[in-house]
C-alpha cells in the first residue's frame, strides 16, 4: 500500500551526545498516524545508539549505504545482513554524493537495492540529475536511465522499494525545485512504476525540502514524502516536515 515516508538522511554528521538529544526529541514529539511513516538514515557507528534510543517507537531507522556482497573481503564495507542485526528497516542506495563522489554506476547501485531487499531490507533506490543534464533537457532520459537499471535487476521485487528522485542542482544548494517541476518528475517516475507493476511503491523528494516548503510539494500528487538532508538534524524542523 503506497503510503506517505519522510526519511532523515544525517549524512556524515552527528556526535553521541547530540544524536541523543535529536533522537529524544524526535521520539517524543512524532505523533504517528495511518499510512505515515518517519525515519532516520544515521552513520554505521551510531546505528547501535539509534537503535538502543528509538526501540519501541515508531520511528525506523537505517544505513546510507549497503554493499552489493553478503560477506567477505571488502575492508570497508558493511553488508545488508550487518544492518539487520542492528534492527535497520531502510538503507539508502545509489544516492547522488555516492554516485558522483564514490563513481557509483547504476549497475552498481541495482545491486546494493538487491542485496539489501535479498536480507530483508527496504532498499531506497535514488535517482535524480544534475543542473547541466536538466539545462539540457535530458533529465527524463538520465532519471529513466537510473531507475530502468534498478528495475530490471529487482524485477517483482521492485514493488518492495521505495524510490526518492533527488535533482543534484538542489541538494546543499538551498535551492529546491518548484512543487510543479518536482511533480513532473515524481509523475514520470509514477508512470515507469506502473509499466512495471509497482504503481503502490511510494516516491519521495529529496533537495533542501525544509519546513517552509514541505507542505506545497507534499500536496502534489506523485509526491509521497521526502528524504531529507541537512533539516533532520534539526528535530524540530525535520518534525514540522513530518507533519506536513
Amino acid at each position: 500500500m503506497r503510503g506517505k515516508l519522510v526519511i532523515g538522511n544525517w549524512k556524515m554528521n552527528g556526535r553521541w551526545a547530540a544524536n541523543a538529544t535529536l533522537l529524544g526529541t524526535l521520539r517524543a514529539g512524532w505523533k504517528p498516524a495511518p499510512a505515515r511513516k518517519l525515519a532516520v538514515c544515521v552513520p554505521f557507528p551510531y546505528i547501535g545508539q539509534t537503535r538502543d534510543l528509538l526501540a519501541g517507537s515508531e520511528i525506523a531507522w537505517g544505513g546510507q549505504d549497503v554493499s552489493a556482497h553478503p560477506s567477505g573481503a571488502f575492508t570497508g564495507e558493511v553488508a545488508a545482513g550487518m544492518l539487520v542485526d542492528f534492527g535497520c528497516r531502510y538503507v539508502l542506495v545509489g544516492h547522488s554524493e555516492r554516485r558522483q563522489i564514490h563513481g557509483e554506476t547504476d549497475s552498481m547501485v541495482a545491486a546494493k537495492a538487491v542485496a539489501a531487499l535479498q536480507s530483508g531490507l527496504t532498499p531506497v533506490v535514488c535517482v535524480g540529475e544534475t543542473l547541466a543534464e536538466r539545462d539540457a533537457g535530458q533529465m527524463e532520459t538520465v532519471v529513466g536511465r537510473q531507475f530502468d537499471v534498478a528495475a530490471a535487476a529487482l524485477g517483482v521485487d521492485l514493488a518492495k522499494a521505495v524510490v526518492a528522485y533527488e535533482p543534484v542542482w538542489a541538494i546543499g544548494t538551498g535551492r529546491t525545485a518548484s512543487p510543479d517541476q518536482a511533480q513532473a518528475m515524481h509523475a514520470f517516475i509514477r508512470r515507469r512504476l506502473v509499466a512495471d507493476g509497482a504503481a503502490d511503491v511510494s516516491v519521495l523528494y529529496g533537495g533542501s525540502v525544509k519546513g517552509a516548503n514541505a507542505s506545497a510539494l507534499f500536496a502534489m500528487p506523485d509526491i509521497d514524502g521526502g528524504l531529507v538532508g541537512g533539516a533532520s538534524l534539526d528535530a524540530n524542523e525535520f518534525l514540522a516536515i513530518a507533519a506536513a
